[in-house]
């Protein structure tokens, strides 16, 4: 097959001009993966595709909107996910414009455009074949595709035993374009999907192309390393190929999925020499105290805000749910697994607040939070908490509480005091009492704190949805 070929210095691109005088398709490689990584990532990135929430398999082409638009901000733009498997998918175009970067599979893809206008077609199929061109992507690339609204285009593997590929598509304004009734509606709601935006090609054109020779459409390869059908070129190719596949079966052996994790900050945490003045604890536990703790948190003004003792407190209490710290629940699945055998109490909650995984809800701060009692002052300077549980071997009272000072600074304190029940209760708090002090009080106000001040970066494991541990009496 004869084949001219040119050399260039930056990324290997192509500029496809539209055939109605419309946006042209610009298609460009960018790099070149390891031997075989497109299958595997197509594979794994489509699996994580397929847990997301707004997963639609349709069309032959799955897809997820991981990113809506912001209409309140004045952003139309949203971001899509979506993958070709071994089959292609079928003709089809949008009314709008499209921009996306992909991974090709280890067989690399064609990409198939055809720019003819709605009128052409409509007077005339043949035109559709006419404006017609196929450009040839290598295996495991990186690249990207822009081409204008209405453009009709079609994804195939380079070999049906391979995925073509996984890309990430920006849809840079929803709102553009030529859009039907249908698919403005569901844009405006904020709820469109990749098929709720797609138009595939009328049946007499489909025949029409089904009869055509694509040997005989014009075509280009782009290519990186090694020239298009050159010996090495073709050599990369079936390395790749095989390579892919067998990377692909081998990911398929274990689970993929991912961690969202939040870093723990340097905030300071302060050990106090006794509960602050008024804690809720030095009623609720006075005498026979085995164990007695309490950190704190100092908050600047501009930290605050013109948050509430009440708001900030719900805050931290939320934080204690949806950031614990990991090397907490570590501690405490290695406790459970100790103490199973003595028939005490668990949870996967570090122990201070653990009951705030009860499903008591007859005593609820700011209406969602189980505690044993609370108190909040009437000028909005001051609200705490009491947590706590009894134990075959002790009882514990924990008191979380905010106070706002006049320079509007804020004071977040965890406290806690235990009595003990029996001889093993005081061998357990002998055992426990340092690292309880030092790391597990500490952290834990600290990573609370931590997503009182910025809720956004916390992980949100919503422990208390794991209500099977803990339980107030």
């Amino acid at each position: 097959m004869a084949i001219a070929t040119r050399s260039v210095q930056s990324f290997p691109s192509i500029s496809l001009a539209s055939a109605h005088g419309g946006a042209p398709v610009e298609v460009s490689l960018i790099s070149q993966l390891g031997i075989g990584a497109g299958d595997r990532l197509v594979q794994d990135a489509g699996s994580r595709q397929a847990a997301h929430v707004h997963f639609v398999d349709a069309l032959d082409e799955p897809s997820t909107r991981i990113g809506g638009m912001h209409l309140e901000h004045g952003d139309a733009s949203s971001l899509y996910t979506f993958a070709v498997g071994p089959g292609g998918h079928p003709f089809h175009r949008h009314g709008t414009p499209r921009t996306f970067t992909a991974i090709s599979g280890s067989a690399g893809a064609q990409l198939r455009f055809s720019t003819a206008s709605d009128d052409d077609v409509e007077r005339d199929a043949a035109t559709f074949v006419a404006a017609l061109r196929l450009v040839e992507i290598p295996p495991d690339c990186l690249f990207t595709v822009r081409f204008g609204g209405g453009t009709w285009h079609q994804f195939v593997p380079l070999r049906p035993t391979h995925p073509a590929l996984f890309a990430l598509s920006c849809h840079t304004n929803e709102l553009g374009g030529a859009l039907s009734t249908l698919e403005r509606e569901q844009v405006e709601a904020n709820a469109a999907s990749i098929p709720v935006l797609t138009t595939v090609l009328p049946p007499a054109v489909q025949q029409l192309l089904d009869t055509t020779d694509l040997a005989s459409v014009p075509s280009v390869a782009l290519s990186l390393h090694a020239a298009p059908l050159s010996a090495a070129q073709r050599a990369c190719a079936v390395t790749r190929e095989l390579v892919g596949g067998m990377r692909a079966w081998m990911g398929s052996l274990r689970s993929v999925g991912g961690f969202i994790g939040r870093l723990e900050s340097s905030r300071v945490v302060r050990a106090l020499h006794q509960q602050p003045p008024g804690s809720m604890l030095e009623r609720a536990v006075a005498q026979d105290i085995a164990h007695d703790d309490c950190v704190e948190v100092r908050l600047p003004p501009d930290a605050v805000g013109t948050l509430s003792a009440t708001e900030l407190l719900s805050r931290v209490l939320e934080g204690v749910l949806d950031n614990p710290p990991a090397g907490v629940g570590r501690l405490m699945a290695l406790r459970n697994l100790a103490v199973a055998p003595l028939k005490l109490r668990t949870s996967p909650l570090g122990c201070p607040v653990s009951s705030l995984l009860s499903t008591d809800r007859r005593s609820l701060f700011a209406g969602r939070f189980p505690v044993l009692d609370q108190a909040i002052e009437p000028s909005g300077k001051g609200a705490q908490v009491l947590l706590g549980a009894h134990d075959r071997h002790l009882i514990f009272r924990s008191c979380v509480a905010v106070f706002i000072d006049p320079d509007g600074s804020a004071r977040v304190s965890l406290g806690t005091r235990v009595q003990t029940r029996n001889a093993f209760g005081r061998f357990y708090m002998a055992a426990i009492d340092a690292v309880h002090r030092r790391y597990v009080g500490p952290t834990m106000l600290r990573m609370a704190v931590d997503h009182a001040m910025a809720p956004e970066l916390s992980p949100g494991t919503q422990l208390r949805g794991r209500v099977a541990a803990a339980s107030l009496r």
